[in-house]
């Protein structure tokens, strides 16, 4: 096991957290996750079975339906939240350092962006001190209230890309709803989920409110068509959403779906192409293109497409593909073999129906060993091609030629996805114009930007629901009206 894996300490890869407990699971059989740089072992955990899960759903049924959670005062509730996100605080350094031990995330990165996760978290206990879950409504005889109750058990189904992030915008609004839920990491990525559950056990969270579980997708389909669930919240790709949109659909359970994208960035005339190409590459390597909302289809005029390759294929030049605890590093490792696979797959049915390599797809000199891959640039797209409607996620760019702003819009709008997309421009009035009809959840200007404290989901396939801010504390919330004859004292 790599040295750097062992500055983690827990006790508990042997165990699931259930009922407040570490407990032993039903096998004995081990998931091994591996490092996409060195390519060898770095943690083993210990795999639930079905009858993991629904000890799992039981034990936050019973937290949910019996015990205090869902009917603590909203400051006690608070309270116990902030121990639980100051604990994860005391973690930080560990839930880095398992980023990038399970996928190559650059180390540097993966610091910057777990302080982030964090104070999401603490953004969302925030919002709950602010909301109102019981407002005063006017009706004709009597007194109305508009009552927001959490809607019960959350399986909580997370990817491999941003394991912390993505449960943090689930479990966080969950909570300060006053929901119990059952974490199920991927098993690619299930060590922050062990950081979370450890964090949460010396917080004094009553039994069952925090579950985990560490499974594979059968279980994981077990979860969801459990009748003891009440709401998933899943992030991952269409396929799998489909499969779980089915399921609560014939049982009528809430969902909420965060899946893939093909996100495209409109250059206008009046950009300067030099500024655009050098904040795309970058932001395309970040995650080694392993993000769902990657700006991955750029939409420039015909004029200037040629110009616009040029200073691409610079800057991409300028990346440097490297082991993630180099300082240096930029982009890491693909996060496996089967993902590195899926990406080459792509690259090679990107030339064979014509677009043009133009830059990169193979593997970098330097790196002998592990997951790594250039970024590939394509130019010649047209739209329709696979490259160009699938989500590759891995460092792959397309670059399509308009005729104009309306056709830019057009083909910005020809996709099955509507995640996030960008407009560069130095006019604001016209990035409002254009973000208004491209059909996508986020739209930012001159770059790729997402912000959790508004909102953060997709249009078409990309998703249902929203997660991030007010709207993400909601979708854990059921409404009821509340008719009585009189006010009572205390609402």
């Amino acid at each position: 096991m790599n040295s750097r894996a062992r500055t983690i300490e827990n006790a508990h890869f042997d165990k699931a957290y259930i009922g407040g407990e570490w407990t032993n699971v039903s096998s004995d059989t081990q998931i091994v996750v591996v490092s996409p740089d060195t390519e060898g072992a770095v943690f083993r955990v210990v795999e639930a079975g079905r009858e993991d899960a629904d000890r799992a759903v039981a034990s936050a049924r019973e937290a949910f339906d019996r015990g205090p959670w869902p009917f603590l005062k909203l400051q006690e509730r608070t309270n116990i939240l902030r121990k639980f996100a100051q604990n994860l605080r005391g973690r930080a350094m560990d839930l880095s350092v398992a980023w990038t031990e399970q996928i190559g995330m650059p180390h540097a990165s993966a610091t910057a962006v777990t302080q982030n996760a964090l104070a999401t978290l603490e953004g969302y206990i925030d919002i709950g001190n602010q909301f109102e879950f019981v407002s005063p409504r006017s009706t004709k005889t009597g007194v109305g209230y508009l009552v927001r109750e959490p809607v019960g058990v959350v399986a909580a189904i997370t990817p491999w890309n941003v394991p912390l992030s993505t449960m943090i915008n689930k479990i966080g609004p969950a909570l300060v709803a006053g929901c119990t839920v059952i974490m199920k990491p991927a098993p690619e990525t299930p060590i922050e989920a062990y950081i979370i559950a450890e964090a949460a056990d010396a917080a004094g969270f009553p039994p069952g409110v925090i579950n985990l579980i560490v499974a594979d997708r059968k279980v994981s389909d077990a979860l969801v068509q459990n009748p003891g669930i009440d709401k998933v919240s899943f992030t991952g790709s269409v396929a799998a959403g489909r499969r779980i949109a089915s399921v609560c659909g014939d049982r009528i359970a809430r969902v909420t779906l965060e899946l893939g994208g093909k996100s495209a960035a409109i250059i206008l005339d009046d950009y300067d192409l030099a500024t655009a190409a050098s904040v795309l590459a970058p932001s395309l390597c970040a995650l080694s293109g392993q993000n769902c909302a990657a700006l991955t289809r750029v939409i420039v005029s015909n004029s200037r497409r040629d110009e616009l390759i040029d200073m691409l294929i610079d800057q991409f030049r300028r990346i440097r593909v490297g082991r993630p605890y180099d300082a240096q590093t930029q982009m890491g490792p693909l996060a496996t073999q089967r993902q590195l696979g899926r990406v080459k797959n792509m690259i090679e049915r990107g030339v064979n129906e014509g677009a043009r390599l133009v830059f990169g797809g193979g593997r970098p000199q330097h790196l002998e060993n592990g997951c790594y891959i250039e970024p590939a640039l394509f130019a010649d797209v047209e739209s329709r091609m696979s490259i160009a409607q699938e989500e590759i996620f891995g460092p792959v760019m397309c670059v399509i030629a308009s005729d104009g702003e309306d056709d830019a819009v057009r083909i910005a709008n020809d996709s099955s996805f509507g995640l996030a997309g960008a407009v560069f421009t130095n006019d604001v009035e016209r990035a409002y114009r254009l973000g208004r009809r491209i059909r996508t959840g986020t739209v930012s200007q001159n770059g790729l930007r997402v912000d959790f404290s508004i909102g953060f989901g997709g249009f078409k396939q990309s998703g249902l629901g929203r997660e991030g801010g007010e709207v993400g504390l909601q979708s854990y919330l059921e409404s009821k009206t509340l008719l009585l004859t009189n006010a009572p004292n205390t609402p």
